[in-house]
């Protein structure tokens, strides 16, 4: 319990995790810091405007601060040009945003948004624009910190062993892993900490982060865990990281199917649309082409959009005796039109006689036709039921299906 700071929180008694909850409400103001031009990216636009899943850089990063319920209001710092004609989302917003220009340096930039930070603010969390994957959780793990301890950072604890070296590029000296971590933004000071910080910084050596200052101005700082996620945009590679990380689990969807049919005397084996020379074949109102059948469930699963029966019922005429490739075509068009396509199939065949080598490659050509993928995208496999059940008996001939689906762009 943090009672009594009554010089750096007015009147207020918190506990640490009642920031913005209850009838204590502590006066959080963020400041971005977007002063930059990224350099180092490249381009001829800034970096914070570039999209990222569809949306700049930017305002996934202000509308973080902007949504999370312990933030009262939010100034940005922002190159000259953008001054003048901001986006649409910094000139209407849910909380009040101020801007302001930037400086030459990072800490200038700070500088001039603490300026804006209104007198009734009594925690300033400051984030960088080019780190738009910060989470709730973690805004609120350092603003619980700083009204605690008056300053603090989310950080990484390093996991590599750390070298110190020379401009020589040799190694000078082992330095103790559990000493070292990668600090990353929010940083969140009590408003008194920062300002201190920011009026001894005036005219000082460049600092890479405002704890950097505050640690110079004799402040200790807290460390709190931070967040493999919360990745810093720096290069294109990171652009494609955190698209990555962006990416619903939707994106990526997974179904399987199974099929199992009885060998009878009178018909044509047909699987993978291939027709294989063989005594008997597999009884069905189709074909009875069992590859098929499992791929189109395996398929339509991974989209949720039902099972074969649904989309061929054998209670239907017009499926007689149909060519089962024909029916997948069809499938993949239901795929296709959910937003999916397919990435690959895998399809195991479980039958003890006949021997399904010589055919294989075949099967995955015709598999690989219906679904418009090609046949480095199609698996095929046979194995033996090793004389076990109906199968091993000669009897019937099953096939498992598993089929990777994704979210067309």
């Amino acid at each position: 319990m943090v009672e009594g700071h009554n010089s750096q929180l007015g009147d207020y008694h918190l506990g640490v995790g009642s920031l913005g909850v209850g009838s204590c409400l502590v006066h959080v103001t963020a400041i971005i810091a977007a002063g930059g031009r990224g350099t180092r990216f490249g381009g001829a636009v800034p970096k914070q405007l570039l999209p990222l899943g569809g949306r700049p850089i930017l305002e996934r990063s202000v509308d973080a601060f902007v949504r999370h319920p312990r933030v009262t209001d939010v100034v940005v710092a922002l190159p000259a040009e953008l001054i003048a004609d901001p986006p649409a989302y910094l000139r209407s917003s849910a909380k009040p945003i101020a801007l302001v220009e930037g400086g030459a340096r990072r800490q200038d930039s700070v500088a001039r948004a603490f300026a804006r930070v209104p007198a009734a603010a009594e925690v300033v969390v400051v984030h960088d624009a080019a780190r738009p994957l910060v989470s709730e959780t973690l805004i609120a793990r350092t603003l619980d910190a700083a009204v605690a301890d008056g300053a603090a950072i989310a950080a990484l604890a390093a996991t590599d062993t750390v070298k110190r070296g020379n401009e020589q590029r040799l190694i000078v000296g082992t330095v103790p892993r559990g000493e070292i971590f990668l600090a990353q933004t929010p940083q969140a000071f009590r408003t008194s900490v920062l300002r201190d910080a920011l009026t001894r910084g005036r005219g000082a050596p460049d600092a890479t982060d405002e704890a950097a200052l505050v640690e110079r101005a004799g402040h200790p700082v807290r460390l709190v865990e931070g967040d493999p996620r919360n990745v810093k945009i720096t290069t294109a590679d990171d652009v494609a990281l955190a698209e990555r990380l962006l990416a619903p689990a939707s994106m990526l969807r997974i179904g399987t199917g199974y099929d199992l049919h009885r060998l009878i005397a009178g018909r044509r084996l047909i699987l993978g649309g291939v027709v294989i020379p063989f005594d008997k074949g597999l009884a069905g109102h189709s074909d009875a082409d069992a590859v098929c059948h499992a791929v189109t469930d395996a398929i339509l699963g991974a989209v949720a959009a039902g099972d074969i029966g649904r989309h061929f019922p054998d209670s239907d005429a017009r499926w007689k005796d149909a060519d089962s490739l024909a029916l997948l075509a069809r499938a993949a068009e239901v795929v296709a039109g959910a937003g999916y396509a397919v990435g690959n199939v895998d399809v195991v065949v479980i039958a003890e006689r006949p021997k399904l080598a010589p055919y294989v490659d075949a099967m995955r050509a015709n598999l690989a036709q219906a679904l418009g993928i090609t046949p480095a995208q199609v698996s095929v496999k046979g194995k033996t039921n090793e004389g076990v059940g109906s199968i091993g008996a000669g009897e019937s001939i099953a096939v498992h299906a598993v089929a990777l689906v994704a979210k067309n762009a």
